[in-house]
């Protein structure tokens, strides 16, 4: 009896992807978002992008890299940076940080400023994903000022890389139990009921907020005003060393004197080669002026 051969098994678009090919596009992350993936990430770029270029009708990685350098668009590098970016984030998280900035750095900047009679308090959170982070700042803030609010100015900078998250933020609906983390006074007053298992940031602190798109690896930044604070948590883990001595000098450039800047738990800054004081683990000051 003949045998039956089965016929060859051929490749889904993006299936594999060879050195060349995975080169090519680390280069590019890393020169365009400056986001280092190491050898071991292949799998991550494959998993991420084959869908992309199933959708585009590429059938290689180096068509897809081709056509990345030559979108004038831009609309292809965005596409790829919501890909290829990690956006983990809850309510709460390293709640040291939301405890430091309640308890100590708004009662002694609100002072400060009142004895300069400049009722004026502004932040950065850089990497804000898909919210969470900024919303929780901007309550805290309405929650110190209470009935004085509406006799400052409180700004509120939100930027992310990804337009995937920022739409995501801007709507401000997240699920109940991601809210569950915060304490219940917050959860009371600032969150609005969306159905079952659902809640909305109320409108006071949405409106509150500037969602901004904007990539860190910018050789300038526009920002006319300094900020009292910068929020960069857990976003330079996927940056080199020098990349994160390059951003936190531009960081340090833009905030005020006395100003702090927040980064995460797992990331570090060597004390002889940051511009900042050190405070605490995760936690940096600029010097005060004089």
């Amino acid at each position: 009896m003949a045998s039956t051969l089965a016929p060859p098994r051929t490749e889904a678009p993006g299936e594999r992807i060879s050195d060349r090919e995975f080169n090519a596009i680390r280069e590019l992350v890393y020169a365009r978002f400056g986001i280092n993936l190491g050898e071991h990430k292949k799998s991550l770029v494959v998993g991420r992008l084959q869908k992309v270029l199933m959708q585009r009708g590429f059938r290689t990685f180096q068509q897809y890299y081709d056509w990345l350098k030559n979108d004038a668009s831009g609309s292809g590098l965005e596409e790829l940076a919501n890909r290829i970016t990690t956006n983990h984030t809850f309510f709460n998280r390293e709640p040291a940080h939301f405890e430091f900035f309640a308890e100590t750095l708004l009662p002694q900047l609100v002072a400060r400023r009142r004895a300069e009679n400049r009722r004026e308090l502004r932040l950065w959170c850089a990497g804000c994903s898909s919210g969470e982070e900024p919303y929780t700042l901007m309550m805290l803030m309405r929650e110190h000022l209470g009935a004085e609010v509406a006799n400052w100015k409180t700004i509120l900078l939100a930027t992310d890389l990804s337009a995937t998250v920022l739409r995501k933020a801007i709507m401000g609906v997240y699920d109940t139990d991601r809210v569950s983390q915060l304490p219940v006074n917050l959860r009371r007053r600032w969150f609005v009921p969306q159905g079952e298992g659902s809640v909305r940031v109320h409108d006071d602190i949405r409106g509150a907020v500037v969602f901004r798109r904007h990539n860190l690896m910018s050789a300038s930044f526009p920002f006319r005003h300094q900020f009292d604070a910068v929020f960069c948590r857990n976003v330079m883990i996927y940056f080199d060393q020098q990349t994160r001595l390059e951003l936190v000098g531009k960081f340090h450039r833009h905030t005020a004197p006395g100003g702090y800047l927040f980064i995460g738990h797992s990331e570090t800054l060597g004390r002889d080669e940051t511009p900042y004081e050190y405070v605490m683990p995760a936690l940096y000051r600029k010097r005060p002026l004089g």
